[in-house]
């Protein structure tokens, strides 16, 4: 890919992305810029993978191919402002923002960009996110493809109309909290039956990583997986009647589900 890349704002996903596209080979080191307010998160960023840096927005924005606008969603208004000017008509403008739309982030700049809208998650951290794409009507086929290409180079990515970003949100932006929460409480469960904290976080967490990777790469149903491990008058089954008595189910629906209505909610004001 020969492209220069712009970041505006180099938190944790802004590194992650970062990180994927150096390894993956994508680009060179020295094909990347990051600006951030923060002179110790630049200095953090520039020893780890020999970018460039700066504190000037503008000079990233008017020197990328593709602009990652990776700040807060309440900074959106403020940093657009500030760069639109220097935006070049060919730049590939990616929003990681939530309750951002697309039409709000067109009108914030007052003319014409290609767009891609992206909501990724936090697994991207160590190389298994899962992003959500959503192109505006500017973004060609082939300018597409680079995004999926810098998205694919930290997990996985998909192009999903924009209207499903929310249930992307519900089942996947917002989704490793529920993960994190299952598998505590698998561990607690462990640890008050004799085992050691530490153990038990492997234990649990191994168990979550090799079930999902086995729902991935069987591409078998759940249910059938699930009664896999379920022999007749088992263990197995005793404790799947156990969480369908204390509702898992019903629970976990009715978080993404409100997940889900809460980041509607977001978008609408």
């Amino acid at each position: 890919m020969n492209k220069t890349i712009g970041f505006i704002g180099s938190g944790n996903m802004g590194g992650a992305i970062i990180g994927g596209v150096i390894s993956s080979n994508l680009v060179a080191p020295t094909n990347i810029t990051a600006a951030d307010i923060s002179q110790t998160a630049l200095e953090g960023l520039k020893e780890k993978f020999g970018i460039n840096t700066t504190t000037d927005n503008h000079q990233v924005a008017a020197n990328s191919d593709i602009l990652f606008l990776s700040v807060k969603p309440n900074i959106y208004p403020i940093v657009i402002k500030e760069i639109r000017e220097s935006v070049k008509a060919d730049t590939i403008v990616v929003a990681i923002a939530a309750g951002q739309s697309i039409n709000t982030i067109e009108t914030l700049f007052e003319k014409d960009i290609k767009l891609a809208k992206v909501m990724p998650n936090t697994p991207a951290l160590v190389g298994e996110g899962m992003a959500a794409i959503s192109p505006n009507k500017f973004l060609g086929e082939d300018e597409l493809q680079d995004v999926l290409a810098i998205f694919n180079s930290i997990g996985k990515a998909q192009i999903v109309p924009e209207y499903l970003m929310d249930v992307v949100t519900g089942i996947s932006g917002s989704s490793p909290a529920y993960v994190y929460m299952f598998i505590e409480a698998m561990a607690d469960a462990a640890v008050a039956e004799g085992m050691p904290r530490a153990q038990a976080y492997e234990f649990s967490a191994q168990a979550v990583l090799g079930s999902a990777k086995m729902v991935l790469e069987t591409k078998q149903h759940p249910g059938y997986l699930k009664d896999m491990v379920c022999s007749p008058g088992g263990t197995t089954i005793a404790a799947v009647c156990e969480l369908e008595n204390k509702g898992m189910r019903d629970a976990v629906i009715s978080a993404v589900r409100t997940c889900t209505h809460k980041s509607r909610e977001m978008g609408k004001k």
